[in-house]
């Protein structure tokens, strides 16, 4: 372009002058990032839930960040992109970023394109929540996290006292997230969050992560190209989003930076541990206990607002897979993961919790599998209907469209099998004869189109 930065800021000023600040999207499930899945096909957005209320006390003193030592020169290809970098940079600095942080961020970066193709084909990477489950809960991993464990032992046993969480369920999030910090990412965190936040699709969203991660900097956390995570902006060893780190994060070791990004995952373990505390974990409760169901068990009485203690379900014919009632760790609901045919659970409230870090209940049955495996406990014993498949987003669509067609409103076409397309789901398998699990299976969608 044969302009550097600063020049091409005063021939674009007069053109950005004057644009506010883009909005800034606040939802308490933040963006899809590919790669883990639940049953149905519903995708799981595998990140941290975007801040709200601050609980960190730990928070180091800002420290100024280098600035970049040659000039900037920007991508020649994406004179669009660069205009908005430009266009960017008031707004960035007009919410409390300093110049020289700005420019050292954003230095040698371009538009990349294989985040946008990332970013628009997550909808098809779905698996079943039992294919899923061989992964995220192998016998590689399971053996990988004992590892982790004693290796980390004296970290993890501290965090454990002072967050409340048990050591196991947070090295099985960081299990899953990382691989144990093998895989955390290597994208450079600003260059994709500038590519997305530019692109359309979630603007608003992506520039509010990108301002976060620029306030990241500008703490001196960490240095501009080694803030690195996935594609989507997930960062460090457990994968938290900037606005997340922002709120969340602590220094546990106590050398004034919250580091999540390097080799000693200490601070990585407390800031995931102390994000589960501040969302109400209790510990010594589990997050959920295989169960039998009864002959002759209502179906519909499955659902996550209907909440029993263990004793009450025991009543009923809801028992442990020892045959057992199991023990009153708190009000439960039944979970069918994979409808009348697959493995059964008793949820408890850190069930809920682990959903904060991710919406999807494949991931939190991971998480919560995996913890109790690394701590000794049995393999699920119930059965999966393995002859099922995920269903595509185009199929789950068309059952949402042919549901609401037959008179099972589903409240909209969305791909997303939900509270409400399940309970269309039910109303539909009642009309029919069928048990009403709610389960959308390939199935249910055969039978709608005939």
């Amino acid at each position: 372009m044969g302009m550097n930065w600063l020049g091409l800021v005063a021939v674009l000023s007069l053109w950005a002058g004057g644009l506010s600040a883009a909005p800034v999207e606040h939802s308490p499930r933040p963006l899809p990032r590919a790669g883990v899945v639940v049953a149905n096909g519903v995708q799981s957005p595998r990140l941290i839930n975007d801040a709200r209320d601050d609980i960190s006390t730990q928070r180091p003193r800002a420290r100024p960040v280098p600035v970049a030592s040659t000039p900037l020169i920007l991508s020649t290809k994406t004179p669009e992109f660069d205009r908005w970098l430009a266009a960017f940079r008031g707004r960035a600095l007009a919410q409390g970023i300093r110049g020289d942080v700005f420019d050292a961020a954003i230095n040698g970066i371009t538009y990349d394109p294989k985040v946008i193709e990332r970013d628009r084909n997550q909808s098809e990477f779905t698996k079943t929540i039992w294919d899923y489950l061989d992964t995220a809960v192998s016998d590689l991993r399971i053996a990988n996290g004992k590892k982790a464990l004693e290796r980390q032992r004296d970290v993890l046993e501290k965090v454990e006292a002072q967050f409340g969480v048990e050591k196991e369920v947070v090295v099985a999030i960081w299990g899953l997230e990382s691989a144990y910090g093998t895989f955390k990412g290597g994208n450079d965190i600003i260059g994709s969050l500038a590519t997305l936040a530019f692109d359309a699709r979630r603007s608003a969203f992506f520039e509010s992560q990108l301002v976060a991660a620029l306030k990241i900097l500008q703490a001196g956390d960490v240095a501009p190209r080694t803030m690195t995570g996935s594609w989507a902006g997930a960062m460090g060893h457990t994968q938290f989003i900037p606005t997340s780190y922002l709120t969340y994060a602590v220094d546990f070791t106590g050398d004034g930076k919250r580091d999540i990004w390097g080799e000693d995952p200490a601070d990585a373990l407390a800031s995931t541990a102390a994000y589960l505390n501040r969302f109400g974990w209790t510990k010594g409760q589990p997050w959920g206990v295989e169960v039998t169901l009864p002959k002759g068990f209502d179906y519909a009485s499955a659902n996550r607002k209907n909440t029993k203690l263990p004793s009450a379900w025991a009543q009923l014919g809801v028992v442990g897979i020892d045959g057992k009632p199991v023990q009153d760790h708190g009000e439960a609901s039944v979970l069918l993961p994979a409808g009348s045919k697959g493995a059964a659970f008793l949820v408890f409230k850190n069930f809920e919790v682990i959903e904060r870090y991710n919406t999807a209940d494949a991931y939190v049955i991971g998480v919560g599998h995996l913890a109790d495996r690394i701590k000794g406990g049995p393999a699920i014993k119930g059965g999966w209907p393995l002859g099922d498949r995920a269903l595509t987003l185009s199929e789950r669509e068309e059952m949402q469209r042919r549901l609401t067609a037959k008179g099972f409103s589903t409240k909209g076409i969305d791909g997303k099998i939900g509270p409400l397309t399940i309970q269309a789901v039910r109303d539909y398998q009642r009309s029919i004869n069928q048990v009403p699990d709610g389960y959308a299976s390939l199935a249910i969608l055969q039978k709608l189109r005939s």
